[in-house]
């Protein structure tokens, strides 16, 4: 379990580091392919010919379709129900691996029947959430209009 819980935080990386390469944000490239830190006129520094950084300046919304706290919280529900979904998935591998290392033990068979009913249990909560959120959404719908 140890060896499952640690291979997390590499998972979660991997995914959130494919949504910044495709922003184009990321390894300080810019949109053309070249690197960020050179310069127009070919002086160091970072600086321009007008004294300026030659970088845009001001804020960017890293949230590009969130407009409102009910996209901001459909946004969060999204992610958590993604992410959940591939921690189930690891679970239910887990699970059958427990039930394969148990070879007839009936302690340990009753340890991963244990796994199996609070990992459909997890699921079950996970689908839960998806579908009371789209309750909530109607409900919300339907009283404003």
């Amino acid at each position: 379990m140890k060896y499952t819980l640690s291979l997390l935080p590499l998972l979660y990386f991997g995914l959130f580091s494919r949504v910044a390469a495709q922003d184009g944000t990321s390894g300080g490239r810019t949109s053309d392919g070249t690197s960020g830190g050179g310069t127009t006129d070919g002086t160091s520094g970072g600086r321009t010919s007008d004294g300026t950084s030659g970088v845009e300046s001001g804020l960017k919304n890293p949230l590009k379709d969130i407009d409102s706290l009910e996209d901001l919280l459909q946004a969060i529900l999204q992610a958590v129900v993604q992410l959940g979904a591939i921690i189930l998935v690891i679970a239910i591998i887990y699970v059958g691996f427990k039930f394969v290392v148990a070879q007839g033990n009936e302690e340990k068979l009753r340890e991963a029947r244990s796994a199996l009913v609070w990992t459909i249990i997890g699921g079950l909560i996970l689908l839960g959430a998806e579908a009371i959120s789209l309750v909530i959404q109607e409900t919300a719908g339907s009283l404003t209009s």
